[in-house]
């Protein structure tokens, strides 16, 4: 029931379920006309704060440079990577696919690359009432890796999680039973700090390796520093920054709900 309510409540709190919900109100109370002006009127600021680029890129930003990779890169044990990052080989696919967090996959092969003699332990299993494909997210990564040509032996497959919390939980316990010391952890950079501090409350210590960044600094910098037409552009509620918004929002939501559980 957890996993259902964490999927269904913060719909209603994200940008696009909210200003839905504040419409929906507007139109029950249209005949309560100073009550649903103010209803639309919030409708209307919430879209704006939420789909304008200054707001949403420095949202994100508080998440995303939280962690920086380390240069170099510590010789690790075991190099975890959070599913998320792919789509299954379902109809009209040709292969399976990896969407905008993709990222995660690639850049654990390509750590890999640089420490050949360590293990991939990919997390990621299904959600029943949201997937239906054969695979599980962890075979899906693994499809990738073996496209990357990462040997076959040097990957673990751990397909049991549903949320983050699980994805620490099942994978502390290969990593305590296995014995690893030095573990590297990849997920997407506003993803990171949620999955740091569980995998630190299940014990485990971990270097963060964050990717999938979409704060970077030549765009930061860019940001403040617009020519006039980017300026009006920036301040323009678009599906973009309504989605970076969203994302954000969703880890600290995350972040909130995970704490009163005591997981964090």
């Amino acid at each position: 029931m957890f996993i259902f309510l964490s999927k269904l409540l913060p719909l209603f709190f994200y940008p696009i379920g909210l200003v839905c919900l504040l419409l929906l109100l507007t139109l029950l109370f249209w005949k309560k006309p100073r009550f649903a002006k103010i209803l639309l009127i919030f409708s209307f600021v919430v879209l704006f704060i939420c789909g304008n680029r200054y707001i949403s890129s420095a949202f994100a930003r508080t998440l995303e440079w939280q962690y920086s990779t380390p240069d170099p890169m510590p010789q690790a044990d075991v190099i975890v990577v959070l599913g998320g990052g792919t789509e299954p080989l379902v109809n009209p696919r040709p292969m399976v696919e990896v969407n905008a967090a993709g990222d995660r996959v690639i850049y654990a092969g390509k750590l890999y690359k640089n420490q050949p003699e360590t293990i991939i332990l990919i997390s990621g299993g299904d959600i029943d009432f949201l997937d239906q494909s054969p695979t599980s997210p962890a075979q899906d990564m693994f499809e990738i890796l073996k496209l990357m040509g990462i040997p076959k032996n040097t990957v673990i497959l751990q397909d049991h999680s549903q949320n983050t919390y699980e994805d620490a939980l099942f994978s502390c316990e290969i990593i305590k039973t296995k014995g690893y010391d030095k573990v590297i952890l990849v997920t997407s950079a506003v993803h990171m700090p949620r999955a740091v501090k569980l995998f630190e409350k299940q014990g485990c210590a971990v270097i963060p390796a964050p990717t999938d960044f979409t704060i970077t600094t030549a765009s930061w910098e860019r940001l403040w520093h617009p020519s006039l037409e980017e300026f009006f552009l920036n301040l323009v509620p678009s599906y973009t920054n309504i989605s970076l918004f969203t994302k954000t929002m969703k880890e600290y939501l995350g972040v909130f709900a995970y704490q009163l559980k005591g997981w964090i």
